[in-house]
């Protein structure tokens, strides 16, 4: 194939991507809202059906020959109203089941033709395809779904499906109607190997920040659903504790921070390859260092201060908050060697 051709199928392989995600946040969506009342039914059900029969076991060790008339006409009664409960459950478990299963499926296939986006892309380019705004945010977005299905299969954490697709959705569509670029090649500057080891490692470490930004939202809604007596009512009753959301944030954080280190010092590196310095205090720099002393702050916090629950989380997101700032604001609110938009 041409490099027309690589790169039409990449555009093509986007769009069908990004109609995959969203079918996807719609399932999870739903299985977030409906899918474990079905669950719940289900339980309950199986729930009278024993008690009835402990009933019947007692009634018939009283009295053997009342007990047969007495339960014919019970189970005649009963019989009725418990299968449609059965119905009711089974149904509901049912719905629950092929909803969370299409979501899963989806978010996989998805997650396959976003990575031939970037593939095609690549061999369209001839180069790593993160040399612009458009391919980095795709990247990006690629990196976080991955990290999502990882945490997902590991930790069972399908009720970061809704947030995390539709974060993909949105960083997709900004990538796609504003900050679109044909394929071409890089500026000097990105025309190195560290851009395989520097930026890569730059978008592992955000992509698996943005779930643990997830995570941590998600905490502070179900904590704040819990002071005022809501926690059991709405999606807040359909997601973990708010001990469990708490740790989940922390363990991704964990995995993210070394990588976040390793491409500041990467990135020191080629900067002396590249500009004859390791340090300049450029733009992209400083933010990078901020995003690091805040998330080392809340790491710190935690360890030696025993920082749990709102104090820390709201430091979380004030980290993830700057980790955002570097990547949009820096691009394009100020210049410096590493404004590529």
């Amino acid at each position: 194939m041409s490099n027309a051709d690589l790169a039409n199928l990449s555009d093509k392989l986007m769009l069908t991507t990004v109609l995959m995600y969203v079918v996807a946040l719609v399932a999870y969506a739903v299985d977030l809202g409906f899918g474990r009342r079905g669950a719940a039914s289900s339980a309950e059900a199986k729930a009278e059906k024993t008690a009835e029969a402990k009933v019947e076991a007692k009634a018939e060790a009283k009295a053997e020959a009342k007990v047969l008339v007495g339960s014919a006409g019970a189970a005649t009664v009963d019989a009725a109203p418990a299968a449609e409960k059965d119905d009711d459950g089974g149904g509901g478990e049912r719905r629950q089941v092929d909803a969370i299963r299409l979501a899963v499926l989806l978010s996989v296939l998805g997650w396959a033709t976003h990575l031939g986006v970037l593939v095609t892309r690549a061999a369209a380019a001839h180069r790593w395809p993160w040399g612009n705004m458009y391919e980095f945010l795709t990247a990006i977005s690629f990196a976080a779904v991955t990290a999502f299905l990882v945490v997902m299969f590991r930790y069972r954490a399908r009720f970061l499906g809704a947030p995390m697709m539709a974060a993909a959705v949105v960083a997709l569509g900004v990538a796609n109607i504003w900050l679109y670029d044909s394929v071409g090649p890089v500026s000097p500057a990105l025309n190195s190997y560290w851009i395989a080891i520097h930026v890569t490692a730059a978008i592992i470490a955000t992509g698996s920040f943005s779930v643990a930004g997830a995570a941590t939202i998600l905490y502070l809604l179900k904590i704040r659903g819990e002071a005022r007596g809501a926690a059991a009512a709405g999606f807040l009753a359909r997601v973990p504790s708010a001990e469990t959301l708490d740790r989940l944030s922390m363990r991704v954080t964990m995995f993210a921070f070394p990588i976040w280190t390793a491409a500041i010092i990467m990135g020191a590196i080629w900067a002396d390859q590249a500009w004859g310095r390791y340090w300049g205090w450029d733009p992209k720099e400083v933010w990078s260092f901020v995003t690091w002393i805040i998330y080392a702050a809340y790491l710190h916090a935690r360890a030696t201060a025993g920082w749990r629950g709102r104090k820390a989380a709201i430091l979380s997101l004030i980290a993830f908050a700057a980790l955002l700032f570097n990547f949009f604001g820096v691009n394009y609110m100020f210049s410096g060697l590493h404004s590529y938009a």
